[in-house]
């Protein structure tokens, strides 16, 4: 590991600049990653110190600064998110946009978090996993994200083939020209103009509003539904919450934590530029989220009293459906939106586990650099890309098989991504004054309670498909009565050993706190709760992956 020196900075659109202030050694790896904030609109001087005391200072730095939030969100408006937005809309009309509202906090919690860490760290999250847990946990965290992501990346290109198969184009020569593109935008070597590259392509996910206009749902009703919760008529329950399940787990996705913390990180965004990063989030949090209603509202409205209203196949099947009942200019402009859609979420999937490799096995892993700089980080990101593309012009690939393993694999290991998450922003020695307040903790640990329990019912319902409302019903209450167990037992034993709750947090220097090299940091303590969770957690992810692996491959093999 390499010990480096950065300097504190503020933006030089603010007018004076001050005189450089040196820095305490942090854990940064590369090199790369210090100097100036080279955003796609606009830059941030390294030694530039000047506060922003005026509207337009405090608005082109937050421009120099918006990318990783809103990158990281759009991008979650992938394939996978389109093809379950349209089947929720197609299949139950309007009633579960309820559950983007609930997202939104969890969405914005989650995010906050992993930009804290990046921010205030300088090191990636599978890194922070390695050196704070351990090598198991370290090689998990790494290995999982490798798989699910390569698994996600072809679901990004089922969806490219999807979008240029209703619109006419060959599909061998555009899926390869997708992944050139893709492979091309990163490895310039210029920061600048990747991000320039994907905010241009985040622009279009804004294709989905006009469509929502042309099919024209009833705006009173989405209002209702998006804050009144309810479920479907008529629905079988089970499935029901099966879909529910697949919404939460494509719209907070465990690539999601790697990529931001790491592109953070690669930006050189530092604790003083927070609030504009937060801003940043909110932006792409309210896109993603304006982006799943209106598909959710015009695929209720426009397959609403017809013959494939309850019957969803795919996203190919919804631009059709879009041309027969609202227009030829429907149905482009969502399959256009698709294929974007899809081509940002293969980008930073691909970028996510290409950072994380080269974070803990120390290669060189920015996006300032050329491939020839950093060679191990572009074959891994241009491999993915390129498998991923082969896998799916190959004649008989199970596309199919392959995107119901990437759902279940998401909803499967989404809680220890969350678990990790909790406990390195509980971390005083990563996190200093920047830890979690005791608000946070709560809400978060509520988050991560429901979905270590949706995880739980999507283990169960892919071992026995045919699972009943009533068995979904005990498996909430089995996991609400062990989550009440759990805290009874801690607050018992709390008060036995007479610990003290924890104080308020001391806040002082936040802006210029960052986190010491890795090999400076104190051994963490691991209390005898902590192992238990954790062994238990270990216990719970070895069984599931197993019992869901060997469901796929009993459908792969027919039976």
């Amino acid at each position: 590991m390499t010990d480096l020196t950065t300097t504190a900075g503020t933006a030089t659109t603010a007018g004076t600049t001050a005189p450089a202030v040196t820095a305490p050694r942090t854990a940064v790896l590369d090199d790369a990653h210090l100097g100036d904030i080279r955003g796609a609109l606009g830059t941030i001087k390294s030694d530039d110190t000047a506060p922003r005391r005026g509207l337009s200072a405090k608005f082109k730095t937050l421009l120099a600064i918006v990318g990783p939030g809103l990158i990281v969100m759009v991008g979650d408006n992938d394939a996978g998110a389109f093809g379950t937005y349209s089947q929720a809309g197609q299949n139950y009309g309007t009633s579960l946009l309820w559950t983007l509202l609930l997202l939104i906090p969890v969405l914005y919690v989650n995010q906050e978090m992993v930009l804290r860490l990046g921010a205030v760290t300088g090191v990636g999250h599978a890194r922070l996993i390695l050196e704070r847990f351990g090598k198991f946990w370290g090689a998990f965290s790494v290995i999982d994200l490798f798989l699910l992501n390569a698994l996600t990346i072809v679901t990004e290109f089922i969806g490219i083939t999807l979008a240029v198969g209703y619109l006419g184009l060959p599909k061998v020569p555009s899926v390869l020209l997708a992944a050139a593109i893709v492979v091309a935008a990163a490895s310039t070597g210029s920061f600048r103009r990747f991000e320039r590259t994907a905010i241009l392509l985040c622009a279009g996910s804004l294709l989905l509003i006009p469509v929502y206009f042309i099919v024209h749902p009833s705006t009173g009703r989405m209002a209702h539904d998006f804050v009144v919760p309810g479920m479907p008529h008529g629905s079988q329950l089970s499935d029901v919450m099966l879909l529910i399940i697949a919404i939460v787990g494509t719209t907070v996705a465990p690539w999601q934590l790697f990529f931001q913390q790491s592109y953070v990180i690669d930006k050189r965004i530092t604790p003083r530029f927070m609030r504009y990063e937060k801003a940043d989030l909110w932006l792409g949090i309210g896109i993603v989220v304006i982006g799943a209603a209106a598909m959710m509202g015009f695929c209720a409205a426009a397959f609403a009293g017809h013959a494939e209203s309850g019957g969803f196949t795919d996203a190919a099947g919804v631009a059709a459906g879009l041309e027969k009942y609202a227009g030829k200019t429907a149905g482009v402009l969502f399959a256009i939106a698709l294929l974007d859609a899809s081509i940002i979420g293969a980008s930073a999937v691909s970028l996510s586990t290409a950072y994380a490799i080269g974070d803990v096995m120390g290669l060189k892993h920015s996006l300032h650099r050329g491939i020839r700089g950093a060679k191990g980080f572009y074959a891994v990101f241009a491999g993915l890309i390129l498998t991923a593309a082969v896998v799916v012009i190959i004649p008989g690939s199970p596309l199919g098989l392959l995107t119901e393993g990437v759902q279940t694999l998401a909803g499967v290991l989404l809680p220890s991504a969350s678990v990790f998450l909790l406990l390195l922003c509980n971390d005083k020695a990563v996190l200093g004054p920047w830890v979690n307040g005791r608000a946070m903790n709560i809400f978060t640990s509520v988050v991560v309670a429901v979905l270590v329990t949706l995880s739980i019912i999507l283990t169960a319902a892919v071992v026995f498909p045919d699972i009943t409302s009533g068995a979904i019903l005990d498996i909430m209450g089995i996991c609400g009565v062990a989550g009440i167990l759990a805290l009874g037992y801690a607050e018992t034993r709390r008060r036995r050993k007479g610990w003290a709750l924890a104080g308020p947090v001391g806040r002082a220097g936040k802006e210029t706190w960052r986190m010491p090299p890795l090999d400076e940091l104190p051994r963490p303590i691991v209390s005898t709760g902590r192992k238990v969770g954790l062994t238990a957690l270990r216990l719970y992810l070895l069984a599931a992956m197993i019992l869901v692996i060997v469901r796929i491959a009993q459908l792969a093999l027919g039976h």
